[in-house]
């Protein structure tokens, strides 16, 4: 039976060694490789053909989000499991955007992690218990963000960024050629739709769902 080859990327030397001497006592797995940063792990991918990957997020020269695009744009064989010391939002989110089939925590249990490999291997995909729920939570954020930006009409969003400049009322209805209560009308819908009280908060709901920009 061939085993499942792993490639360690962590700018710890103890953390790497420490995983290689774990792993080397699977019957089923065999290390390939090491790497200290994004860029080393690129080329360790093109040198081994990994089947699977342990990637650290933080890491000096390249970041593993950045490895794992490239990784995954020249060695698309290669499954990605993030394995880090960060639960935060943002990396997580990275992390899974970047194309990590995994996501395990440095503390989970040595058979989680066995059976993470395992599983990944076989083209499934694994969260750690104690980070799904912020999964959800992100997703059901994005997709309330994304149903207000559907939401809004041309019309709206033409008047949010006139409101971005500081224009009032008077002035974005002289420029649209459209009455005052018209503008009114519109701007209550926005705040409607955008789910804020007022036009600075209308603004900066904007610009953080991308309908607007300075």
């Amino acid at each position: 039976m061939s085993k499942i080859r792993v490639l360690i990327v962590d700018d710890h030397p103890v953390v790497r060694e420490g995983l290689a001497a774990m792993l080397e006592r699977q019957d089923d797995i065999a290390v390939v490789g090491e790497a200290a940063d994004g860029a080393a792990a690129i080329q360790q991918a093109l040198d081994t053909s990994p089947d699977v990957i342990l990637m650290d997020l933080r890491m000096p020269v390249m970041d593993g989000v950045e490895a794992m695009r490239k990784i995954g744009a020249q060695v698309p064989s290669a499954h990605v499991i993030v394995l880090t010391t960060y639960d935060n939002d943002e990396y997580i989110f990275r992390g899974i955007e970047a194309g990590a089939r995994a996501y395990l925590l440095k503390d989970a249990p040595r058979d989680e992690l066995f059976h993470a490999i395992r599983e990944v291997h076989q083209g499934k995909s694994l969260i750690d218990p104690s980070v799904v729920d912020k999964v959800f939570e992100r997703f059901a954020s994005q997709s309330k963000l994304t149903s207000g930006q559907e939401a809004l009409s041309e019309r709206e969003k033409g008047i949010l960024r006139l409101m971005a400049t500081g224009a009032p009322n008077k002035a974005i209805a002289a420029q649209l050629y459209i009455s005052e209560s018209t503008v009114k009308t519109h701007v209550q819908s926005i705040f409607q739709k955008l789910g804020v009280n007022d036009r600075t908060e209308a603004v900066t709901r904007a610009l953080q769902m991308g309908i607007i920009s300075l």
